[in-house]
């Protein structure tokens, strides 16, 4: 996403919340103190989840990387043959010379690839301490079933940078100004005067940022480890080496920490192998696709070429999840109808599995009131399995938690693959398909679902078609929504929520920044796919 256009947008909605507070000043029980420090934090909030939508959309080294390995990994399954010798000379492919690229060793580079593509076959991370092929289990997984092992998401030690966890340094930007007032605003003292500058005294710091915030050049900064950042459930810490840790009881498996790790070292599990062998062992398999395929796979991909195109990748069929989307809105709307306000306080949506998950680990006794409506994920493919039982059903969109979701018993007949929009991506370039091959007499119209449902792809899109939905069948009733998006602010809205300030309310939680569109598994900047979304929705 553009730098530019994020802080202008953060800056406007940082104003908005700023002049309110400004008739606080003169208020005799209100100090400039206590006003500036809520400023001061309200402006890193917003600041932060800029810094958190950084790497979106950017076609990196990493990316490249990984839609490499994608591809291969696709081109591995459909070509067969001896898997094992293939995927041995897979990471000279993708990592081709003698010079390193990347990092210091192209040893180093190569050693990495080979746990992503074992990773992308759905395979563990091999042990550091132990000596094992990069093929090891891989004729056990060509088969056309296979559920995600835990852990789904995984750190790759040896490609972890380790960076360092949060404080705030003073860089050679520093004046040594008169002023010092980084100095004077710091509650804990831990700032002194040495040799002209300002130096931090890392044990006295409690990270509160009043220094930075009051810096006249900007010197300043604050050092966090991106990934940690990016995780709305404080998951992420330091093992023994330093190296990034993931605290499982916590991961929902939302995926940012993968999209924001800027050494590609957080992966998560895939099977595209067994979905290609699924359909090379002749089983219908019939794709799904959630709304946010819209403009994922470039501007000649219209929704009008999608069917043809997966047909020519080997799926029997393609449906909209926006069917599935549409009947979760009704079920949602009749629950709120019938159980707010009588028998419980308000109503939170179902739809995404991070926040619900997140809901129930953080917020248990809320966890009753979350919708009891099914995805619309789940809710597409039991429509399809009841018309065709024996059909295997594929579930392409931008999220790595639909694979957690798909993992669960409750959840394994009904869907048998999930894949992101970007593993979809390396099908296509393995098979060398591509949209502008597509004639207009292969094109197919996909008229199933209604623009409400569409619209599930964007923050805010589901709890407008649960509300559409109640006006119509009670127009008198007065819907109150409220939305949040990213995990930190899903959990400070069930915190308000707890607390009795959403009575009555429809709660709609999105655990990505943005919805959907901005999933771990999408092509295209945040921006591009919602403004795409919400054309074709119309």
């Amino acid at each position: 996403m553009n730098r530019k256009t994020i802080g202008k947008k953060e800056i406007l909605l940082f104003l908005g919340r700023l002049v309110p507070l400004l008739h606080l000043i003169s208020d005799k029980y209100v100090s400039h103190t206590k006003l500036s420090i809520y400023l001061m934090k309200k402006s890193i909030y917003y600041l932060t989840k800029a810094e958190n939508m950084k790497m979106r959309g950017i076609y990196s080294s990493v990316t490249d990387i990984r839609r490499k390995v994608f591809t291969e990994v696709a081109r591995l399954a459909y070509e067969e043959g001896d898997y094992a010798e293939k995927i041995a000379e897979l990471p000279y492919k993708i990592v081709p010379g003698s010079k390193a690229v990347y990092r210091e060793s192209i040893f180093l580079e190569r050693a990495i690839v080979e746990e992503r593509l074992r990773l992308a076959i759905g395979l563990p991370l091999r042990p550091i301490e132990e000596h094992k092929s990069v093929a090891d289990g891989i004729e056990e997984s060509a088969i056309a079933e296979k559920y995600y092992d835990p852990p789904l998401v995984n750190i790759i030690k040896f490609a972890c940078n380790g960076c360092p966890e949060t404080h705030y340094h003073v860089t050679d930007c520093c004046q040594g100004c008169l002023a010092h007032p980084c100095q004077e605003v710091c509650p804990k003292g831990a700032i002194t005067i040495k040799h002209g500058e300002s130096v931090i005294d890392q044990s006295k710091c409690i990270k509160c940022g009043r220094c930075q915030s009051v810096c006249p050049y900007n010197a300043i900064n604050k050092m966090e480890r991106p990934c940690a950042r990016a995780c709305g459930m404080d998951a992420i810490g330091s093992d023994e080496e330093g190296k990034a840790k993931i605290d499982y009881d916590k991961c929902v498996s939302c995926g940012m920490c993968l999209v924001n790790c800027p050494f590609g070292a957080i992966v998560d599990k895939g099977q595209i192998f067994q979905l290609i062998t699924a359909m090379k062992k002749k089983k219908k398999v019939i794709a799904i696709v959630a709304p946010a395929f819209v403009g994922q796979f470039g501007p000649k991909a219209s929704p009008e070429k999608l069917t043809a195109a997966m047909k020519k990748l080997g799926f029997a069929d393609v449906v909209e999840v926006a069917i599935g989307a549409d009947l979760c809105s009704i079920e949602e709307a009749k629950d709120f109808m019938r159980e707010v306000p009588e028998h419980q306080p308000f109503m939170a949506t179902s739809c995404c599995p991070a926040w619900s998950v997140m809901a129930k680990k953080l917020f248990p006794t809320l966890a009753p009131y979350i919708s009891m409506a099914l995805t619309p994920m789940v809710l597409t493919a039991r429509m399809l399995k009841k018309d065709d039982p024996d059909a295997c059903i594929a579930f392409i969109g931008p999220c790595a938690a639909k694979k957690l979701e798909a993992s669960r018993r409750t959840i394994r007949s009904d869907v048998d693959f999930v894949l992101t929009f970007e593993e979809l991506m390396g099908m296509f370039n393995a098979k060398g398909v591509t949209f502008e091959d597509i004639t207009d007499e292969e094109k197919v119209d996909l008229c199933e679902g209604t623009g409400d449902g569409r619209g599930f792809a964007v923050s805010g899109g589901v709890a407008k078609a649960v509300a559409d939905v109640i006006h119509k069948l009670d127009p008198e009733r007065e819907v109150k929504v409220v939305s949040a998006q990213g995990l930190k602010d899903c959990r400070k809205l069930l915190t308000l929520a707890k607390a009795g300030k959403y009575d009555g309310y429809l709660l709609e939680g999105m655990a990505c920044p943005g919805g959907c569109v901005a999933g771990a598994g999408t092509l295209q900047a945040v921006e591009k796919s919602t403004a795409l979304v919400n054309k074709y929705v119309k």
